[in-house]
């Protein structure tokens, strides 16, 4: 399992193209048959993904977690980005067509997945942080969700917001978690931007067309940098750091954060004059 240690902004400044990319991009998360993750020491936070194929997957344990399993001290979100998953907690199964989200608390030891239509498999994105109180697995469907839209056509970042795991939804220990979708003809994501200084925050990028790409800025509001990400990559951003984009087409992204708090609303924002 990839490691990624934390980032202080003051070295920050001073890396190049490839040490960006090695600090807070996750290039190969989605692998066909495969369970694969990435431990980061921001917040603890995993970001993973299960993607089956004809055949069942099981989470398994890490070494790095020193737990008897992985969800022992964890709580887990999932978001299918896929075809449709049956997704097994303990003896309970939950169908997640895509864009549905699944919430798994602590202290949940067997947890399978499954495509239905293994032709056209699921894509499962996951999201894990450390959790010191239990809460109930919960489904949520697209179409039940928080949502709202923001931006308009004239700047170019019309989007509706869903969500998921917050404060006012799927209850969680710490965990926070939904996505965003452009409108076509839209490809700005999050302005203006903001910082979360109290949390981490993760972005995963998902239906980029093909040959297409999305421009994710990152770092302090006054020393900003770029990373060029492709379809069902994630980026991580640091709580001294922006987390915003800008794609050659419309695309999605599923946002998570883990930190002090479940409010969706904590956030410190820059005026775009303060950008540099």
């Amino acid at each position: 399992m990839k490691v990624i240690h934390s980032v202080h902004p003051q070295d920050f400044r001073k890396y190049d193209t490839a040490s960006i990319r090695e600090s807070f991009l996750i290039e190969d998360l989605v692998q066909a048959g495969n369970i694969n993750f990435t431990y980061t020491h921001y917040d603890r936070m995993m970001i993973g993904s299960a993607a089956p194929l004809q055949e069942t997957l099981q989470l398994g344990n890490y070494p790095n977690l020193r737990a008897d399993y992985f969800l022992e001290r964890r709580e887990m979100g999932i978001i299918n980005v896929g075809g449709e998953a049956v997704i097994t907690v303990g003896a309970t199964d939950f169908t997640l067509q895509k864009l549905d989200c699944l919430y798994i608390g602590k202290g949940v030891q067997h947890v399978n997945f499954k495509s239905i239509h293994p032709d056209k498999p699921a894509k499962l994105y996951i999201l894990s942080a450390p959790a010191h109180a239990s809460f109930p697995t919960m489904l949520s469907k697209k179409e039940n969700a928080e949502s709202n839209s923001l931006g308009a056509m004239e700047t170019s970042n019309q989007r509706t917001i869903f969500r998921y795991i917050h404060k006012k939804g799927i209850q969680s220990c710490q965990l926070v978690m939904g996505l965003t979708m452009l409108e076509k003809g839209s490809v700005w994501n999050t302005i203006p931007p903001h910082t979360h200084d109290r949390r981490m925050e993760v972005y995963f990028y998902f239906d980029v067309p093909d040959n297409q790409l999305v421009f994710h800025y990152l770092g302090e509001p006054g020393e900003t940098r770029h990373i060029v990400t492709k379809n069902y990559q994630a980026v991580l951003s640091p709580p001294w750091s922006i987390h915003a984009g800008s794609g050659t087409s419309n695309y999605g992204f599923i946002w998570g954060m883990a930190g002090e708090n479940i409010e969706y609303s904590d956030m410190d924002g820059i005026q775009l004059n303060d950008l540099r």
